[in-house]
């Protein structure tokens, strides 16, 4: 039986075990780094031998830095070499020593930890370095160096001790961002904003081909190889506001489906899959499509993916006041019932043995609830969890890639909410391009029923285009919804501000996103006080 509680210490062990093994390797591939012109630079100690800038066709950081993973002593920093971005990142394939800096000043003048970490082939010469030694709840600035090259300057912050006691705190909750669909403008307001953490719950990227009707284009057909899924990730990259909003806070990232491929539920393709074989050619894709994903993103050592598999389920805290029990609703899911799409329930809507989550995740976040010290305990996913009606009046329809195609697995949940009451539990959701404001009931077809958590959704970053205020079609059966406290179709993020005492969330709205020129406001905001899931608007 496994024992949940130590999850991630297992986790953290198998990768120490494995990087051992990496590091061995690591010292040869500096070896062929050295074979090339290289020059010489000074560090803090001794000379460093780098690889030459004159190798280089252009910029190397082309694609800035990010932070993430934020642990009271520890930090994780990231960056990637790809001086050609588009192209496969237009590195030779040897191992290129990089240097990285900490300082507790943006100049960089007082420099508190400082180190070299090798860019290999193998991970498209991206790096991730895990600052050890760092004091709790303080912000540091970061920057690379290869040659006589320097990365932008990211900031970044570590958590809080575990249990301490935290006035405050402010993150930014993100999700879809289709490249061509928009402009990241809503990033460039992020970046100023006052917050400590942003948390992306998923579609990161896209996987479909060129389309002529958005004001930004994708960089080729439908994405299925490795190599077209890092140029992919790379033009995300590049935009300029993305880039901004990465170094400007530290990140907790968790995917949804665009990062493979629209739709997919763990092993099975959206497009219909038999025979068996065509699993297994899926499974390929999957296999690339999660690599690129952790190449480009500022996440610890143990989840780098094992063929087909990531671990992405995991759990960080930032003193007594909030832990994010961050989930995966795609890799462990059993299919969409029902045929997938927006329909009535059927049988399968409603068969106990499926799941949304699978058991072990499942069990492992039920245990990580139950024995959570924090004021509020946020559930960081994909997927609203909350019940939509899509039909007014009699009858019902409901979109079956939610939790409302898992009924049993959300009535486990609701259950478990309700009889366990772990301290304020709040989901965090995006994927349907549009602001929810939800009440989690133990049963959403009785309005009357206790309300167990409560659910915050944010919009999209660009995703369907500018939106509206208001859509007639959802307008129609919001009464049917009691639970449901707010809706807007624009784009944009939310903001949510925690205390000991409430939980604000203010939603953001951009003008428009069709345009780079667009303007951001306050469409609404709502309140949660502790010990009270019912949602109030502020």
């Amino acid at each position: 039986m496994v024992d949940y509680r130590n999850f991630e210490q297992f986790l953290h062990s198998r990768m120490k075990r494995r990087n051992l093994i990496i590091g061995a390797g690591a010292l040869s591939g500096l070896a062929i780094a050295n074979q090339f012109s290289s020059q010489r630079a000074m560090s803090a100690d001794k000379p460093l031998r780098v690889y030459a800038r004159s190798r280089f066709s252009n910029y190397p950081f082309t694609l800035g830095v990010a932070s993430g993973e934020p642990y009271p002593s520890s930090v994780v920093l990231w960056t990637r070499l790809a001086p050609e971005p588009l192209n496969g990142g237009g590195m030779p394939l040897v191992n290129v020593p990089i240097r990285w800096e900490v300082a507790t000043d943006p100049d960089m003048r007082r420099i508190v930890s400082r180190g070299t970490v090798l860019a290999t082939p193998e991970l498209a010469h991206s790096v991730r370095v895990v600052v050890e030694g760092l004091q709790s709840d303080t912000w540091y600035w970061y920057r690379f160096l290869v040659g006589q090259d320097a990365s932008p300057i990211g900031r970044t912050r570590t958590a809080p001790l575990a249990n301490s006691y935290l006035s405050k705190f402010n993150f930014a909750l993100v999700s879809c961002q289709n490249y061509q669909q928009g402009f990241y403008t809503a990033y460039k307001y992020l970046a100023q904003d006052d917050l400590d953490l942003v948390v992306h719950v998923g579609d990161y990227i896209y996987e479909g081909g060129i389309s002529n009707n958005g004001p930004r284009q994708h960089n080729s057909s439908e994405i299925f190889t490795l190599e077209d899924y890092r140029n992919r990730h790379a033009l995300y990259k590049t935009d300029t506001n993305l880039q901004a909003a990465h170094a400007a806070f530290p990140w907790i990232v968790t995917w949804d489906d665009h990062e493979v491929e629209n739709n997919y539920a763990n092993d099975i393709s959206e497009i219909d899959t038999e025979p068996d074989q065509n699993r297994a050619i899926f499974l390929q894709r999957r296999a690339v499509a999660y690599q690129a994903y952790y190449e480009h993103m500022p996440l610890r050592p143990f989840s780098r993916p094992f063929g087909p598999d990531m671990q992405l389920f995991r759990r960080l805290s930032f003193g007594n006041l909030a832990t994010f029990h961050v989930l995966d609703t795609r890799q462990y899911r059993t299919d969409q019932p029902c045929g997938d799409g927006t329909k009535e329930r059927c049988p399968e809507n409603l068969d106990p043995n499926a799941t949304i989550t699978g058991k072990v995740q499942e069990n492992w976040l039920y245990d990580g609830l139950n024995n959570s010290q924090s004021k509020w305990n946020i559930l960081a996913q994909q997927v609203p969890i909350a019940q939509r009606d899509m039909t007014p009046g009699a009858g019902g329809t409901y979109s079956m890639d939610k939790w409302d195609g898992y009924v049993a697995s959300r009535d486990r949940l609701m259950a478990f909410l309700g009889q366990r009451r772990p301290s304020n539990p709040v989901s965090l959701a995006g994927d349907v391009h549009s602001h929810w404001a939800m009440n989690l009931k133990a049963n959403f077809d009785k309005p009357e029923s206790a309300t167990v958590g409560s659910e915050f959704v944010c919009s999209s970053i660009t995703s369907g285009g500018d939106g509206a205020d208001t859509n007639p079609t959802v307008e129609a059966y919001l009464p049917d919804n009691p639970h449901i406290k707010f809706f807007n179709g624009q784009r944009g993020y939310v903001r949510c501000a925690l205390t000991p005492t409430t939980w604000k969330s203010d939603y953001l709205v951009m003008s428009n996103v069709t345009t780079p020129f667009g303007t951001i406001s306050k469409r609404a905001s709502f309140v949660v006080e502790d010990g009270r899931p019912e949602i109030q608007q502020a």
